[in-house]
């Protein structure tokens, strides 16, 4: 599941979040009220738009601003494919997270597409790479659109980050 797909299934909704088949159709800020209560924000992707190098430069500019000035932000989440092994542009972006204190929540996306053994495999190449550079893992969770894995966990991360909040 990609960053749309996430959003439907964790509202119980088929088209709240407009969904592609490929990468980049999220090119704006989108906000979503839910309960009246708070709001799911969906930013653009960083990594794999088919989109121009300055369509992508806004982007990360858009990203890096809202994510630095958004004061009542509580909860980020970065989502992963699960399928590939650790890509250079996810490794920066935790890795800029980090240097700027903003703390993250890692959703490996897609669990259901791929081997056991082969999703153990790139688990274990994330741990490594994030065990470099953090004393603290960040919480990750497993996710998949198909079989709805995941979707219980991550809304107790943002009810947690709520309550904290209040």
């Amino acid at each position: 599941m990609g960053k749309s797909s996430l959003i439907n299934t964790l509202v119980a909704r088929k088209n709240l979040a407009k969904t592609s088949g490929t990468p980049g159709k999220t090119q704006l800020i989108n906000h979503f009220l839910i309960n009246e209560e708070w709001y799911l924000v969906d930013l653009p992707g960083y990594g794999y738009a088919k989109a121009s190098k300055t369509s992508r430069a806004k982007w990360e500019k858009m990203i890096s601003g809202y994510l630095l000035n958004r004061d009542n932000l509580v909860t980020t989440f970065i989502l992963i494919d699960s399928r590939l092994e650790p890509q250079k542009v996810d490794q920066e972006f935790m890795t800029w997270m980090g240097e700027n204190g903003i703390s993250f929540v890692i959703a490996f996306t897609k669990t259901d597409k791929l081997t056991k053994t082969k999703l153990a495999g790139n688990l274990k190449a994330w741990k490594e790479f994030l065990q470099k550079y953090w004393e603290e893992l960040p919480l990750s969770i497993l996710t998949s659109s198909k079989t709805k894995k995941g979707k219980d966990d991550i809304l107790k991360v943002i009810e947690g980050s709520i309550e904290h909040t209040v």
